[in-house]
């Protein structure tokens, strides 16, 4: 058998492409690198892989965009592992080809980990003037507008205007909505008074909005309730069993009439899977997911796959519903994936997907957290749940170097309550020109 000199690899080797590079495309990817029996192509819109659970400290001014974020070229370099630059246009699945924003592949198996979007729920208002934090460029969006309200709300006269700029409404109960509340809090506790003197006694609050019962629903009664109290000690008013209508004109409209003057609407209240041309309405589910077996086959697709947010699997009689659009699931599908496919090379049975859910956490504030693990078996909150999810996500950063990044601005923050990355950076607009 004949061999490529660079990887002593088998000449014919069958393509992989993978579409995103989030946790699951990123797992997959890594899994498939180093083996001798598939060609593989990783294609995503951005140059780079970045941490989504950290989106909200790169937001609020607490962590630089590097730190969370690294190069897929230098994160493959010297593996058997291709990188394409692009967006998806479409997909022909009879002929095996997706068709990108600057060409297009061949494939003999396409693995679909391109994600979710922001879920605006069909409502134009919100769409258009709220801010929504999926990427980081959505991050340095929100940092920037968040820095020009507070600026304009520095120089005016007038008290009424001033109080609707320094009113900020999270809307959403999720462990985004609620750490994004609990960071903002710490900045108007702690920061806010040493940046701006002129607003030292000013009015003005932050609201978390969500349309169920609770705050971080899926998780446990005790952290129901310990995240509600830490919020409210942070001086964090909550709304619960209230939906969002409409925002227009610095004016918040909920379901059932009543309204809020807010300049500021931070949307976290839910994401909806990206589509792409090509793939049938036979095949997608809730949520516009792709439908698949326990293998994570496209439903009415052959050779195709989907892993992660893009995907909704039913036939887990524990999830009936589907799994969670969480980085657990999505880290475990794409491992269990790329496992499945070395085993089909190497002609043996192939596994089916089976979620093991590790546990929930969020963290509230500079000093709180709240965890369940082992289906709520075990709850942690306080000082204990911090450092565990200190923890996690430092571990689950994709590089020594964002690690020693993060945890450096973490000390910083941690021990002076503040951060020098308050600055504007980029040239596109925000809601606060």
């Amino acid at each position: 058998m004949k061999y490529h000199d660079k990887y002593n690899t088998p000449k014919r080797q069958k393509k992989i492409v993978i579409v995103g590079g989030g946790f699951a495309g990123l797992n997959i990817a890594q899994q498939l690198y180093k083996n001798n029996y598939y060609d593989v192509t990783l294609v995503d819109k951005n140059n780079y892989n970045y941490f989504t659970p950290l989106l909200y400290q790169v937001a609020t001014s607490f962590l630089e965009p590097s730190s969370i974020s690294y190069p897929f070229r230098k994160l493959f370099r010297d593996k058997r592992l291709s990188f394409r630059m692009a967006a998806v246009v479409k997909v022909d699945p009879a002929a095996k080809i997706l068709y990108l924003s600057n060409g297009e592949l061949s494939y003999d198996y396409l693995v679909f980990a391109a994600g979710a979007s922001i879920n605006f729920y069909g409502i134009e208002s919100i769409k258009q003037n709220a801010i929504s934090l999926k990427e980081i460029n959505d991050a340095l969006r929100m940092r920037n507008s968040l820095i020009k309200t507070m600026e304009k709300a520095a120089i005016t006269t007038d008290p009424i205007e001033r109080q609707k700029l320094l009113t900020i409404v999270v809307a959403g109960g999720g462990p985004t909505g609620v750490e994004v509340a609990g960071m903002l809090a710490e900045m108007k506790n702690y920061i806010l008074k040493k940046d701006y003197p002129e607003l030292m006694n000013a009015k003005g609050k932050i609201y978390i909005v969500d349309g169920g019962p609770d705050l971080l629903a899926p998780m446990s009664d005790k952290t129901h309730k310990e995240t509600r109290q830490a919020l409210i000690e942070l001086g964090v008013e909550v709304k619960l069993n209230a939906h969002v209508n409409d925002f227009n004109n610095g004016v918040i409209t909920f379901a059932d009439g009543e309204t809020l003057e807010a300049k500021t609407l931070i949307w976290a209240a839910g994401i909806i899977a990206n589509t792409f041309e090509g793939i049938p309405a036979s095949s997608l589910g809730i949520g516009r997911r792709m439908i698949t077996d326990e293998y994570n086959r496209v439903k009415d697709l052959e050779d195709v796959y989907a892993i992660g947010d893009i995907s909704v699997q039913i036939t887990d009689p524990v999830y009936p519903k589907g799994h969670p659009q969480l980085a657990q699931v999505a880290i475990q599908m794409g491992r269990n994936t790329a496992k499945n496919f070395i085993a089909m090379a190497k002609g043996k049975a192939i596994k089916p997907f089976k979620y093991f859910d590790r546990g929930d956490m969020a963290i509230v504030g500079r000093h709180n957290a709240v965890v369940d693990l082992f289906k709520h078996k075990v709850h942690l909150s306080g000082i204990a749940a911090l450092f565990v999810w200190l923890f996690i996500h430092l571990m689950s950063l994709v590089n020594y170097n964002n690690k020693i990044k993060t945890l450096y601005n973490w000390a910083v923050a941690f021990l002076t309550r503040d951060q020098a990355l308050r600055m504007i950076f980029g040239s596109g607009q925000s809601r606060a020109d």
